[in-house]
């Protein structure tokens, strides 16, 4: 052969090698279930490089027949088949140099084995570890149509209050994320729609790996994003009475190299409500009766969106959210005042304030995970910022010596405006390292906020015919926290032992600033934080765990800001400049047992602060005057106990019941600020499978009485039920719910000092039913 001839032959080799490597073939097969040889529809298939666990090279989904049909290029790979109650399967080291069909491939069923403890389990709506609880709201029907509140007030150990805060086991110090980050947007969680939520994760001693911030520990909510292979989404609506409307739709698709993902939802909601308060000063002998009717409307929108990039070892990610709301609610007050000797005089008036408030906040989060090649060796770098800006708006019209509050009788004008801008801005680097029977964790993170409040107050005077801004009141307040931190965890299993030993250094810096003075505070600490973390095993069904962590809680920017609310000017709240933080030492001993189709968690905690931080009343020239203090101390210490069970086929539980004694010493301002008492709740779910594809479940709620540092909180308890039919093959369902059936959810308390006392009662309408339809695909 001649030379020519030999160069021609090669370059045809190479052109037809390169054609057929770089030439796509098809890959086909069927499923069957291994039991009774029926088609599996919906399974998904994925091939994967040889050996490798990550992100498939190509993907489908079986049709109804179970068939399944691959594109892939000449190559060796593992072929994967996944399905829900069946045993993954897989083919490694297949080798494909033509179209190949291999025929049928028969999935176990892990029925057998299981008993369908794995799927059946997953579906209960709370689910206990050594950190805590995770609780999963689609699996509770008392969450369908609501709010992440709504979650929470289902949730064990956790009492909403009337205005929205969140206690863990008695204390309101608790640090609240969203997907494990800072964000402004927790100041009102009644935007979000329990629909977005996933899962929260309630941690009550979180080890060093989290943020020291909040006596009670670490709420995170976790959104809904979407991980499945394929196209999938869901539509959601809610219509109630008073017309309470909730609209929701969401989609997520996951390919090869991106899942992106999106969620929206429409809420208008309707509230109406009464208030009523009795304030006795003892050596004056007045007495103050003052009631109040509410109205309110907030009608909002909430906007998730998100992707994931898949490279190499690397996965690159981006978070957001989205919210936009407007408040309007009218508030009118009536005031009765008597006192000895000032009959035939009128201290009757009537404070009526309409007002009007937008809130629009994002949040934005830029995610950076590497593989370091070992299974579990990572670095996870995130970047994150959340923005807030609520604007409110008050016309208050005032009627003095009367409780007629028509036109004739208004005596005077006042308005208010308040613009609130929220900035949080949070960079973090995360390393985890394998070790023999064990892992290293270490990380940074630096977290910087900003909070501008700039509240201006007019009157309206009949010489100028004109609204005159207050000086006296109006105020601007700016407060600028950094928080710079680093951290080690350092975890080991080893025969029956699991056990973590953390520490974390936090150094903080608070700037305030009240424009009005001129009058700058600046405080900057830096603190160390240990955690303990300890699981030992006693055979498959029992463990014994114990955790100890150490905590801070700092006060937060309005209860540093000394100027006064004066909405009710007989009941004035006022901020604290000088407060300090609080330091926590919190301790849990807990028994684990997880059985065939049940669980049972208790805990023993105990918790010790120093200076904890409270609100106190006193009453000058007849007003009451309520600001925030450091106290001495304060401890509680109880017992917790979770139970989930799945009684048989038809029926299952889950339940909680903590028991807890507070008490409170506030001796260093005055010994009629010392108080001590038990309090318990108790939150119980019950679940029902009807025939006819009908669910039925009853969730009740019961806290107890529970003291304050001058008084306590009164009881409540309400019970909510709801019936559910599923359709088209449970992609979709019907769900009528009734919020406190019995219509006894109210919230009230009273306080007893030497010089006076006082009483309220609040009641909201919190007895709706609504009607929900949800459809997935």
């Amino acid at each position: 052969m001649t030379c020519a001839a030999r160069i021609f032959t090669a370059v045809l080799a190479f052109f037809f090698s390169q054609s057929l490597f770089s030439q796509e073939l098809t890959l086909t097969g069927k499923l069957l279930d291994g039991n009774s040889k029926t088609p599996i529809e919906f399974a998904q298939v994925a091939l994967f490089e040889t050996d490798s666990t990550s992100q498939p090279i190509t993907y489908s989904d079986t049709d109804g027949e179970g068939k399944f049909s691959l594109r892939i290029k000449p190559g060796t790979y593992t072929l994967r088949a996944f399905f829900i109650g069946y045993s993954d399967f897989e083919i490694p080291g297949l080798r494909v140099e033509a179209n190949r069909d291999l025929g049928e491939l028969e999935l176990k069923s892990e029925n057998q084995n299981l008993e369908e403890v794995v799927v059946e389990t997953s579906k209960m709506p709370v689910r206990t570890s050594m950190e805590g609880i995770t609780i999963t709201p689609e699996n509770n029907l008392a969450n369908t149509g609501g709010t992440l509140l709504d979650i929470l007030r289902n949730t064990p150990s956790i009492s909403v209050a009337e205005d929205g805060t969140i206690s863990l086991r008695g204390s309101s110090g608790t640090n609240i994320l969203i997907n494990g980050r800072n964000s402004s947007l927790t100041q009102n969680l009644d935007q979000l729609p329990a629909s977005a939520v996933e899962e929260i994760r309630v941690i009550n001693n979180p080890n060093a790996r989290y943020d020291a911030e909040a006596e009670a520990g670490v709420i995170d909510i976790v959104l809904k994003k979407g991980e499945e292979l394929g196209t999938h989404g869901g539509l959601e609506a809610t219509y109630g009475t008073r017309s309470r409307t909730n609209l929701g739709a969401r989609i997520n698709r996951r390919g090869v190299r991106w899942n992106t993902f999106a969620g929206y939802n429409y809420r208008d909601w309707k509230d109406v409500g009464t208030r009523t308060s009795t304030r006795i000063l003892f050596e004056e002998e007045e007495t103050l009766r003052q009631s109040t009717d509410n109205s309110r409307r907030n009608a909002g929108h909430n906007f998730n969106l998100g992707a994931d990039y898949y490279f190499g070892n690397s996965v690159i990610s981006y978070e957001g959210v989205v919210q936009s709301s407007m408040d309007r609610q009218t508030n009118t007050l009536f005031a009765e005042l008597e006192r000895p000797g000032l009959e035939g005089e009128s201290f009757d008036y009537v404070r009526r304030n309409d007002e009007t408030e937008s809130d629009d906040g994002f949040d934005n989060a830029l995610i950076f995970d590497h593989n370091l090649g070992e299974k579990g060796h990572t670095l996870r770098a995130t970047l994150s910022h959340s923005y807030r800006n609520q604007f409110k708006t008050q016309n208050i019209s005032i009627f003095n010596g009367t409780l007629d509050p028509s036109p004739e009788n208004q005596t005077g004008r006042e308005r208010a405006f308040t613009d609130e801008v929220r900035n949080i801005s949070v960079g973090q680097v995360d390393y985890i390292r394998p070790l023999p029977s064990g892992k290293l964790e270490m990380g940074v993170k630096s977290t910087i906020r900003e909070f501008d409040n700039d509240y201006r107050y007019l009157r309206f005077q009949e010489g100028a015919q004109d609204f005159v801004e207050d000086p006296l009141i109006s105020n601007r307040f700016i407060y600028q926290d950094q928080i710079h931190a680093g951290y080690g965890v350092y975890s080991k299993t080893k025969d029956k032992w699991e056990y973590a030993l953390g520490l974390r250094g936090e150094y903080t810096r608070v700037d305030t600033y009240l424009e009005n003075t001129g009058e700058r505070n600046v405080q900057d600490y830096f603190n160390l934080f240990p955690s303990v973390q300890g699981l030992y095993n006693l055979d498959e069904t029992h463990a014994l765990k114990f955790t100890y962590s150490r905590r801070i809680d700092r006060p937060t920017a309005w209860r540093l800001n000394p100027f006064p609310d004066i909405t009710d000017s007989l009941n004035v709240r006022r901020g604290n400049p000088d407060l300090q933080p609080e330091l926590i030492n919190s301790f849990e001993f807990g028994h684990l047992a997880n059985f065939k189709k049940s669980s049972l968690t208790t805990n023993l905690f105990y918790r010790h602060v120093s200076g904890q931080l409270d609100f106190i009343t006193i009453v000058e020239d007849g007003i009451s005057y309520s600001q925030p203090d450091n106290l001495l101390s304060s401890e509680s210490y109880g017992l917790e106990l979770i139970g989930t069970s799945e009684v048989n086929e038809w029926y299952s539980t889950n339940g909680s019941f903590t028991l807890f004694r507070i008490v409170v010493d506030g001796s260093n301002i005055s010994e009629e600020f010392t108080n001590s008492g038990f309090s318990w709740n108790v939150k119980w779910t019950q679940d029902f499978k009807l025939p006819k594809g009908f669910n039925f479940q009853i969730a009740a709620n019961y806290e107890a009485p529970e003291i304050e540092a001058q008084g306590r909180d009164l009881s409540q308890y309400f019970v909510d039920m709801s019936l559910q039919k599923g359709f088209l093959k449970d992609k979709g369902n019907l769900t009528l719910s009734v919020r406190d059936v019995f219509d006894t959810r109210v919230f009230a308390g009273n306080a007893l000092t030497n010089t006076f006392s006082q009483e309220f009662r609040s009641k909201q309408e919190t007895r709706i039913v609504l009607l929900s339809a949800r459809y997935s695909f």
